[in-house]
């Protein structure tokens, strides 16, 4: 349990930085529209910190490391969350320094935020097929 607090407690962390971050940063440079940037302080408080808080009330349960789609899913999971947020960052960045980006180079972010966002969809079928393991053996 305490394991997925920590997780919980990186994420909320990230989540303010990226927030902060999202503030000044429009603020330094003058911009006033909108922004990618904006939406990565409630991407990590949500997808990070509320799930990991989630994920340690049902670890207080049962021992959530003994079923194999758990351990898969938390690999699938952070990864997807951490690279749709990267990318998220990098084409706020853009935004707001008003870099032109070239066809295949917006692709290309567009492309990695989506396999994130799968690879957090596997993530989160497989956690909820966990969970249902362990309301099966009650």
């Amino acid at each position: 349990m305490k394991k997925y607090l920590n997780i919980s407690l990186i994420y909320a962390v990230l989540a303010m930085a990226g927030g902060v971050f999202y503030r000044e940063f429009t603020k330094w440079n003058g911009f006033e529209g909108v922004t990618v940037l904006g939406k990565v302080h409630t991407h990590l408080f949500l997808m990070g910190m509320m799930v990991f808080c989630i994920v340690a009330l049902f670890a207080a349960q049962k021992n959530l490391n003994e079923i194999k789609s758990f351990q898969a899913s938390m690999w699938l999971y952070n990864i997807g969350v951490l690279l749709t947020v990267i990318m998220m960052v990098v084409r706020g960045i853009a935004q707001v320094l008003g870099i032109a980006l070239s066809k295949g180079l917006s692709a290309s972010i567009s492309g990695m935020a989506g396999i994130g966002h799968i690879l957090t969809a596997i993530g989160i079928i497989l956690l909820i097929l966990s969970f249902k393991k362990i309301a099966g053996e009650k």
